[in-house]
């Protein structure tokens, strides 16, 4: 599903970011990836979304090659990955509905499939009842979940989850969890969570990663961290 084998990335400004990781993800895993800033969690998200090419080593998602990616097959292969971000990122004049609705309409999928299918994620992530609102009549956590709605809208292999508690509060942040949870159990998506919250991942144990200068310095199958 998601192999890393060898992977060093150097930016062009001669910052060194990763170092020689190995890493398999496997379909349907849920897994933690934990470290201080300039730890290397950002490369090695934008090594996943195709935004970077390894410097050396194998980057491989769902079987692609990311160092061989044309550019101009990445946006189709980006159909393959969905992106959360703690800021939200969504769109001000739209609605609840709107906004999910227009990352399935990029896909030219049929709009009676895509109108069902923007029912089923509002319905998954409990938001039917907001579909016509907008995103700022909504709290920080209904932002977030809309969001997540628009991630997974057109059935991501891998959903993307970089720092989606930051801005929210330790309830709601809970929330977050388990909704990402049953999107893993129910949709089968493999979800890859950013965070620095090291008491979340601590109650909410899965596999854990942790990088540190570029190196990764633990893979917890058990889950949790000190």
């Amino acid at each position: 599903m998601l192999k890393l084998k060898e992977v060093s990335k150097t930016y062009d400004n001669g910052v060194n970011a990763l170092y020689n990781v190995n890493l398999l993800i496997e379909q349907g895993e849920f897994v933690y990836i934990i470290g201080p800033t300039g730890s290397g969690k950002s490369t090695l998200i934008k090594l996943l979304d195709a935004e970077e090419k390894p410097t050396k080593g194998l980057v491989e998602v769902t079987g692609i090659n990311i160092g061989k990616l044309r550019s101009g097959k990445i946006p189709m292969y980006r159909r393959n990955i969905g992106v959360v971000f703690q800021d939200f990122r969504l769109l001000e004049r739209k609605t609840v509905f709107e906004n999910v609705y227009f990352a399935l309409e990029v896909t030219n999928m049929p709009q009676l499939k895509a109108r069902q299918r923007v029912r089923e994620v509002l319905a998954l992530v409990d938001l039917s009842d907001k579909a016509n609102e907008f995103p700022r009549n909504l709290s920080g956590g209904q932002q977030q979940r809309t969001a997540i709605a628009r991630a997974i809208a057109n059935r991501p292999k891998i959903l993307i989850a970089d720092e989606p508690t930051g801005n929210l509060d330790p309830a709601k942040s809970a929330d977050i969890v388990l909704l990402l949870e049953k999107i893993n159990h129910e949709e089968k998506t493999t979800i890859l969570m950013v965070t620095h919250d090291i008491g979340m991942v601590n109650t909410y144990r899965k596999r854990t990663i942790a990088l540190q200068d570029g190196h990764i310095v633990a893979d917890l199958t058990e889950g949790g961290y000190i």
